[in-house]
């Protein structure tokens, strides 16, 4: 199964979105954005950038734990991994929005 976005209104009111894997596992997290317009402008970026290894940072949290974040081509923060146990299995979250960032399928949950 492809994976999707899901847009969503944070508890600060403005919009956020994840991108979840075809097992419903989030994949990628967006900051937040005061209009649902510039939200839905990060989506597109993802879709744009997720194919491109260059825009993947790949880093090292104090606590010893790997992740990354998504680039636009800008060079500004598009979305952020959850923290993973090792490179190996963060790599597998880069393979998993790599595959499924460039899905056209967009749960809109915002209430």
């Amino acid at each position: 199964m492809a994976g999707w976005f899901e847009l969503k209104k944070a508890k600060s009111g403005q919009f956020v979105f994840t991108l979840k894997s075809g097992n419903a596992q989030v994949v990628l997290t967006s900051e937040q954005y005061k209009t649902r317009k510039s939200a839905e402008n990060g989506i597109a970026s993802v879709q744009k950038n997720c194919q491109n290894d260059n825009f993947y940072d790949r880093k090292t949290a104090k606590n010893g734990k790997s992740y990354f974040t998504l680039k636009a081509g800008n060079g500004q923060v598009i979305g952020l991994s959850q923290m993973y146990a090792s490179v190996a299995t963060m790599n597998k979250g880069i393979a998993s929005v790599t595959k499924n960032g460039c899905s056209d399928v967009v749960k809109d949950l915002v209430t």
